[in-house]
């Protein structure tokens, strides 16, 4: 019999638990890879509380169980997630191992599976719990897993060439440089577990993980070049092989593990941000000295090269066309009442299936009508889908994934017939003026994203206002939409890339934002390439950002007069722009559209 309700499941898993003689269990979002977006076959904390969203952890013990999430997701977890049997738990104010310290039973034994964490993760957990007698304990067979009857399998569909013409760069070449890495770090080999470092690595990409074209499967590349691929083998068809070449070995999935035994004595990298703890112990026990480091392919994958950034080019014009089709038809449909989340994110969808070359959407369109646009990452179903009302605010955050880019935009719009609210004009402008001192910021070589983050909240601040979440994350070439290691955000907090020195060729988001809890969110959101900037008299290098995402921005929710001449020359020629890269591909109805929405302010 399946269990059709969360508490059941929660109930079914604590009988699991006294069964495996386990005081409790961690549920992460997690797969093999670390990954932030995973297959539908590791979904164990949505199946078991659910909760939606792309990151947040659960702890159950015997007589209560908490939620973890951050700043993003404060709305949402109370909307999914049964406050009857779950506490709610706010990240970094605390985290799980300070919690598991504080209020499992002294002497607990608390379960996780070394698949699913990472060593720091075990490492801070095992501390917390050890100051209380009690033991974190590596389960053979997760507990959820268990009692999830009808869990789906790990997707079986084939790997696929990324061609060198939208690569930029052979699989051969990426591998050179890193064996030329790892005798400079004088490592006999280094582990790539995550998913898009694979995909980049190899130039294939694969359909495993929704939104992410990536392919399940772990490598070890060797100091000679060679390389050993981790993959079911139905999942490499000829072709793929093909261009695999003989310098690297294909095994099954299943013959990682052993492999990694025989590393006896020699020097192995492995990444603790993105390879699970069961990697650490199985070299540990193989008596390999492990050194910790970076994934070699993370900076570089994270560095475009020149034809990644044409192709990030086209592919931002040609899905700014499609959004731009799509905001006509918003703009004229949606003050007569009709539409809802759902329908409007379907006809963004059409609108970019109309160019005949999107592959996926690069993440689940975060529709928001009114009260649910204030829930950062929110996702539209069909129990939550809202009517978008006349004389509100909408916020679509949304992208795609095309050969040669992958795209993430976020506009919000007025709906009219009437005019916007002061003060929604006031919180609307004052992101537009911090979106606009960011895209035109001109710094050092050497800034990190942190030092940045204050140009985007500035003008929120100075009102007593502010956003939770970052300003800007990384993007990948046709792969994550959320790459690391670069990011735009405060360094409070511990954000993972914020501290990252930004690099000429990195691309991120700009997306300042503001969120009135139950009333409306704003956010304006386009990609920058970060590019080198030649300035008369400059001592030292200095940097800048192009950007690279063209739509109209909504001038009816602009107060003009909150805005500086700098400011409104920017406005002008930023949608001159726009007009001039999208007109071209528009009909005549929606090109007629466009060049009033790109008209000076």
């Amino acid at each position: 019999m399946l269990m059709h309700t969360h508490e059941a499941r929660l109930d079914a898993l604590r009988k699991e638990l006294a069964r495996q003689n386990l005081d409790g269990f961690v549920i992460p979002i997690s797969d093999e890879h670390m990954s932030e977006y995973v297959g539908s076959y590791a979904q164990r904390l949505a199946w078991l509380t659910g909760f939606g969203g792309s990151a947040g952890t659960a702890v159950v013990l015997k007589d209560s169980a908490a939620m973890f999430v951050d700043g993003r997701y404060t709305l949402q977890v109370r909307d999914q997630v049964d406050g009857r049997f779950w506490d709610y738990q706010s990240v970094p104010q605390t985290s799980v191992a300070k919690w598991l310290g504080e209020n499992a039973l002294e002497g607990a034994q608390i379960g996780y599976d070394a698949w699913l964490h990472g060593k720091p993760w075990v490492d801070a957990a095992r501390k917390a719990l050890a100051d209380n007698g009690g033991e974190l304990v590596a389960v053979d067979r997760n507990p959820v897993d268990v009692v999830w009857q009808d869990r789906p399998e790990p997707s079986d569909a084939p790997a696929a060439v990324h061609a060198t013409e939208h690569a930029g760069k052979s699989s051969q070449e990426k591998r050179a440089e890193i064996a030329e890495w790892l005798g400079e770090k004088k490592l006999d080999a280094v582990v790539v577990a995550a998913l898009d470092s694979l995909a980049w690595l190899f130039n294939i990409r694969g359909a495993d993980v929704e939104r992410t074209p990536v392919a399940l499967g772990f490598a070890l590349v060797h100091a000679d070049g060679t390389a050993d691929l981790f993959m079911t083998e139905s999942k490499l068809p000829g072709e793929v092989r093909a261009h695999l070449g003989n310098a690297v070995r294909v095994h099954p999935r299943e013959a990682f593990v052993p492999a990694l035994g025989d590393f006896s004595g020699k020097r192995v990298g492995v990444d603790p941000e993105r390879s699970v703890h069961a990697i650490f112990a199985a070299l540990e026990e193989a008596n390999a000295t492990i050194v910790e480091l970076r994934d070699p392919c993370v900076l570089a994958k994270a560095v475009k090269n020149p034809v990644e950034q044409a192709g990030h080019r086209a592919a931002q014009a040609r899905d700014g066309a499609a959004l731009s089709r799509f905001l006509r038809w918003l703009g004229e449909t949606a003050p007569a009442g009709g539409e809802t989340e759902l329908s409007a994110a379907a006809q963004l969808r059409a609108r970019r299936d109309e160019t005949g070359v999107l592959k996926d959407l690069s993440f689940d369109t975060i529709s928001g009508a009114g009260p649910n646009a204030a829930i950062c990452h929110y996702r539209v179903s069909e129990e939550l889908n809202r009517k978008i009302e006349p004389n509100s605010v909408y916020l679509v955050d949304s992208g795609g994934q095309y050969l040669d880019g992958t795209t993430d935009v976020t506009r919000t719009v007025w709906i009219g017939p009437g005019e916007p609210p002061a003060e929604v004009k006031d919180r609307f402008t004052r992101v537009l003026k911090g979106h606009i001192a960011l895209a035109r910021a001109v710094f050092p070589q050497g800034t990190t994203g942190s030092q940045l983050d204050g140009f985007a909240r500035q003008f929120l601040w100075a009102a007593g206002l502010d956003y939770a979440h970052g300003t800007g994350h990384g993007v990948g070439s046709f792969l994550s939409v959320h790459e690391g290691p670069q990011r735009i955000a405060k360094s409070a907090g511990g954000q993972a890339g914020a501290e990252q020195e930004l690099l000429a060729g990195m691309i991120l988001s700009n997306e300042p934002g503001y969120y009135k809890s139950g009333d409306y969110g704003i956010r304006i959101e386009n990609l920058v390439l970060v590019e080198p900037r030649q300035i008369a008299g400059a001592e030292g290098p200095f940097l800048g950002f192009e950007t690279l995402t063209f739509a109209p921005i909504d001038r009816a929710l602009v107060a003009a007069e909150l805005l500086t001449a700098e400011e409104t020359a920017w406005w002008d020629g930023y949608h001159a722009e726009v007009l001039a890269k999208l007109g071209p591909q528009l009909g005549d109805g929606d090109r007629a559209w466009l060049e009033a929405a790109c008209a000076p302010l």
